[in-house]
């Protein structure tokens, strides 16, 4: 591959992508069991946009995440670790009323408790009502900082989390993804979406970049399906988002919950507009479906799981990095695949891609290479890699004892 398609740092210079929504301040139990049962908890961070965020940063692509938090600790904590990632933050807003998010993760485990979920299972606990996040609005775009990082964006990435905040989130979403953008070289443009302009260069259209226009901008959008989030809210609201969208991704398992189908055929009728529709089945594959009717499976990895948290925003953020490299559909989904993996293989929702090398001898493998590769917490062992190369994979901690096993990756991931 040429060496500009090769992942690495982020390189200093305005961002190319922008990732929008609320990210929270997370406390994880030092141990299995029910929260009453535990007396310790580790702070964290965690939201799927600024996870994606981080994780496009270390794929080389200089990234911001816009959002607002609260004038607290919490918001302190989560603004400092987003930016220690390589992210743009200059245009997170600090409100002086309201709190940052915050969830729990509860571990189930072998206590005995008559509350233990059990081995193998875990479930999030959401204290964001009222949050700062929940503030963000249409107001937005006219907030020079953020207005100039969107229109400097080649990439927008949204997710459905946001729509389930508030009201003036949904205003917010919908502003974003119906106001005029010139069209990608990957987006051609849809007699079925107003939204995409019909002639960019036509007197309609704004010739000067600014909040509301971006040349070239693609918009993706993640469903990241949260039933939590619904239960007082209409999720009828969320097709048209999807459907207003240049690339649209969605976990076979999620849409299946939220539309009653996780069939990519189906769910490309479904949806008829985005260029293009990714569709993660969970630990098996994931199939890009264009508007021209071309479809592309790639299996997932086989994987060691550490910890399941962030593979889901790790996958979007290595397909949507290998679009912006123009990488072919096949190289964009292993390069998804790639970072899956290795958030799967370490604690948290963040993790660091192997050297170049082996990332791009993994991503031009012969599929029984590919298929026959292997990624642990120390190593990727791959036919496609030499004894040398197989071992270069960054060093990753060890398993954390209250995580569960599991054997394959999940794309679709968790927040």
């Amino acid at each position: 591959m040429p060496p500009q398609d090769t992942p690495g740092p982020a390189r200093p210079g305005p961002p190319a992508a922008v990732c929008v929504g609320e990210s929270m301040a997370v406390l994880l139990p030092d141990r299995p069991g029910p929260l009453e049962a535990v007396d310790t908890f580790r702070l964290s961070v965690g939201g799927a946009e600024s996870n994606v965020a981080g994780a496009l940063a270390a794929l080389g692509v200089p990234t911001a995440w816009i959002s607002r938090v609260g004038d607290d600790g919490f918001g302190r904590r989560l603004v400092a670790e987003v930016a220690a990632r390589g992210v743009d933050v200059s245009a997170v807003a600090v409100d002086p009323h309201r709190p940052t998010g915050l969830y729990l993760k509860e571990v189930g485990g072998s206590t005995g408790h008559h509350h233990d979920l059990g081995p193998g299972r875990s479930r999030l606990h959401y204290h964001r009502r009222g949050s700062a996040a929940a503030a963000l609005s249409p107001a937005l775009l006219d907030d020079p900082t953020a207005a100039r990082l969107l229109a400097g964006a080649r990439l927008l990435h949204l997710s459905g989390i946001t729509a389930a905040l508030s009201d003036d989130c949904l205003a917010l979403l919908r502003a974003l993804l119906t106001d005029p953008r010139a069209s990608h070289p990957d987006t051609p443009k849809s007699p079925h979406n107003p939204t995409r302009p019909t002639n960019p260069t036509s007197p309609d259209t704004p010739k000067t970049p600014n909040a509301r226009t971006s040349p070239r901008r693609l918009v993706s959008f993640d469903l990241n399906w949260r039933p939590a989030l619904w239960r007082d809210r209409d999720p009828a609201v969320l097709p048209p988002l999807l459907d207003a969208a240049d690339v649209l991704l969605l976990g076979a398992d999620e849409a299946e919950a939220a539309f009653g189908t996780g069939n990519p055929a189906v769910l490309r009728r479904r949806f008829p507009s985005p260029a293009t529709i990714v569709v993660k089945d969970a630990a098996r594959a994931v199939t890009a479906l264009g508007r021209d009717g071309s479809a592309v499976t790639e299996p997932a990895l086989a994987v060691e799981v550490v910890e399941a948290t962030g593979a889901g925003d790790a996958f979007a953020a290595g397909y949507l990095a290998g679009t912006l490299r123009g990488l072919d559909q096949r190289r964009r989904l292993r390069l998804g695949h790639l970072s899956a993996a290795c958030a799967l293989t370490a604690h948290g929702d963040q993790a660091e891609l192997p050297p170049a090398p082996v990332v791009a001898a993994l991503l031009d493998a012969a599929p029984a290479a590919w298929a026959a590769t292997r990624v642990t917490a120390s190593a990727i062992s791959s036919p496609a890699l030499d004894s040398r190369a197989s071992r270069t994979a960054p060093d990753r901690t060890t398993p954390d004892p209250t995580t569960p096993d599991r054997s394959r990756t999940t794309p679709s991931g968790a927040r």
